[in-house]
């Protein structure tokens, strides 16, 4: 019986030690670029870019979506906005080198009120809140529960409004007591890690991932053991969230910008940017053809213009869209033409 048992945990123990290994490897590949502020008995992670000098721009907060870090927002906006405004780079409670806090963090609210005391501890009175994804659910709840702090709402392929369906299967399992501890810390790693390339270019379909996204961002520091479980959590409860929350978003009535991609198939336009659209009076949809999930990535400038729209210059952000739209298809044009090889079938022979 002894011997049966060990051959059991054998193997789990093996597994447990491997992933082990791969999370300290993770954090060796991608190290804290933040720094730790303590926001009420938890610390929060953030990258603090200082007000520049000749800034142009309110300041901004930046919040990543779902199964990611603050890497993910730092790669897409820091370079271009370098000198022109008070940035803050923010890992949500639980992930990338946040920590949790208490349960009322398991819900956008709870981060949202933990965004808005690492703003005060970093001395940002308000801020155009730029939320992407799951993060666009937090910044919604940021909209309704601290308007004083903020200048304007930005909404890139937001999830915030109820979607029929559910969540994969994996988020289930990884919350369920004893089975989920030992699901996370022995088998998302190796399962995690054999679908992180396929995953990475699934956020980005129908539009190419930049070929250093992977290096520069660190997807893998999710499938840490409670990080994981952190971002199980968050999807877990989204749903009853939004559906609890979504009838409220009427009562925002900050300056607000929604982005979106016609081509996402992670978020659905349809249901939550067009949303927004209709429930936050005065604000203005942007969807930008031929887009997927990451107009972050996609229609950096045309994000950039819509904050400088919303902190009161003039920019006709449908025209801007548009010139998005023509500079992306002739990009795809000349990958199509460059992907041709210029040897056709009978090249060789004289056909």
């Amino acid at each position: 019986m002894l011997a049966e048992v060990s051959a059991l945990l054998a193997p789990l123990a093996a597994a447990i030690g491997y992933s082990s290994y791969k999370a300290r490897q993770f954090e060796h590949a991608y190290p804290n670029i933040g720094e730790l502020t303590d926001v009420g008995g938890y610390c929060m992670n953030a990258v603090h870019i200082k007000r520049p000098e000749n800034a142009d721009l309110p300041p901004l907060v930046f919040i990543h979506g779902a199964s990611g870090n603050l890497l993910d927002q730092v790669v897409a906006f820091r370079a271009a906005l370098e000198g022109r405004a008070e940035m803050l780079f923010v890992d949500r409670p639980g992930h990338g080198y946040s920590e949790r806090g208490g349960p009322e963090n398991a819900v956008p609210s709870g981060q949202a009120d933990a965004i808005a005391r690492l703003m005060e501890k970093r001395g940002i009175e308000k801020a155009i809140i730029v939320g992407h994804s799951f993060g666009g659910a937090i910044t919604a709840a940021f909209g309704l529960r601290h308007p004083d702090k903020t200048s304007g709402l930005l909404f890139l392929a937001p999830a915030t409004h109820p979607w029929p369906g559910g969540i994969d299967w994996y988020y289930h399992v990884a919350t369920v007591p004893v089975v989920g501890w030992l699901f996370n810390h022995a088998i998302v790693v190796p399962l995690g890690l054999s679908r992180l390339e396929r995953g990475t270019l699934n956020v980005f379909r129908p539009n190419p991932r930049p070929a250093d996204y992977i290096e520069k961002t660190g997807p893998s520091l999710v499938l840490r053991p409670r990080a994981f479980h952190n971002n199980a959590a968050d999807f877990k409860r989204l749903l009853a969230y939004v559906k609890e929350q979504s009838p409220l978003y009427s009562q925002i009535t900050a300056p607000t910008v929604i982005i979106t991609g016609d081509r996402d198939e992670i978020v659905w336009e349809h249901l939550h940017s067009r949303g927004l659209a209709r429930d936050i009076s005065g604000s203005e949809l942007i969807t930008v053809r031929g887009v997927g999930h990451k107009p972050d990535y996609l229609a950096t400038d045309v994000v950039i213009a819509a904050m400088e729209k919303i902190s009161g210059k003039p920019r006709d952000l449908q025209a801007i869209a548009r010139s998005a739209e023509e500079r992306l298809a002739a990009a795809s044009r000349d990958r199509k033409v460059a992907a041709v090889s210029p040897l056709g079938p009978g090249a060789l022979h004289g056909a």
